[in-house]
């Protein structure tokens, strides 16, 4: 049978395989228009991230004194700042800054969560039991004054705010994993696999692990929106990288001092972080939905 269909109004021969995936992807745009929107904010935030001089080929670190404080334009898009700096070239070169530091913590969070919930939950016993109160003294603190407490410690700098973030995420990793594990262990072909006499390491290798990480995969992705939000914030503090360098959270704070006057050097970088959390958090969800 031909691998093309004739297309009765227009009698010209059409690809079958890209007339259903034209229209599948189409009802799919149709059904969530949400997610469809979420997706294309953090595939422009990874194009920022990405190449940088593609999006805004400007110098983020110097500017023109005569523009300064210039409101939004066709020529600057976010308006620039007290030095004259655009400020949308600023933030693009921001992007990379903040999102390593962002994917940096949720990778931490991700492993050592994953590492601590599979052991608690597969070993039991004590191990259980010491795991989970740490986990619960973690869960305990509020995140973010976890994440302060942790920097003011570490000291100064993108890798260790990422460090600190990451750390005080482990706990919602571990519990969630934990779970999956006492789920997935009660199986029947865990219990088969044991029967058969195969090693631990084995059993959770090919058995525990591939079927316990699915919600944990849908888990990190709504965290990834968390851990921007706390990034930003500890670089909104001021421990983040050193200026001049442009940092989202940064950015935010160096148009405190000018809301009267110029309410974009804030408000404009601001709402982008919020339209990537929000998106952050839709793709995670969807996800998790997925998974259900």
């Amino acid at each position: 049978m031909s691998d093309t269909v004739i297309d009765a109004g227009l009698r010209r021969p059409v690809a079958a395989g890209a007339g259903v995936s034209g229209s599948a992807l189409l009802r799919f745009v149709r059904r969530s228009p949400g997610l469809v929107a979420a997706a294309v904010v953090l595939l422009m935030a990874v194009g920022f991230a990405s190449a940088p001089g593609l999006f805004a080929p400007g110098d983020p670190l110097s500017g023109v004194p005569r523009e300064k404080l210039r409101g939004p334009s066709v020529t600057h898009w976010f308006g620039t700042d007290n030095l004259g700096r655009d400020v949308f070239t600023r933030f693009v070169h921001g992007t990379a800054l903040s999102l390593s530091a962002t994917l940096l913590a949720v990778g931490i969070a991700l492993v050592v969560g994953t590492v601590l919930g599979l052991t608690a939950g597969f070993i039991g016993g004590l191990v259980d039991a010491v795991s989970m109160r740490v986990v619960d003294v973690l869960l305990s603190i509020p995140a973010l004054l976890l994440s302060l407490a942790l920097v003011t410690a570490l000291g100064f700098g993108t890798v260790n705010v990422a460090i600190a973030v990451g750390v005080a995420m482990v706990a919602n990793f571990a519990r969630v994993m934990r779970s999956e594990v006492l789920r997935v262990r009660s199986a029947l072909y865990v219990e088969a696999a044991f029967g058969s006499g195969v090693g631990r390491f084995h059993v959770v290798a090919r058995h525990v692990l591939p079927n316990a990480y699915a919600p944990v995969i849908a888990l990190a992705a709504v965290e990834f929106g968390q851990a921007v939000l706390a990034v930003s914030a500890l670089s909104f503090l001021g421990f983040g990288a050193i200026p001049p360098t442009p940092e989202w959270g940064s950015l935010v704070s160096e148009g405190r001092g000018f809301l009267a006057n110029a309410w974009w050097m804030t408000t404009l970088p601001g709402l982008c972080i919020v339209a990537v959390v929000l998106a952050a958090h839709r793709v995670g969800h969807g996800i998790e939905g997925r998974n259900h």
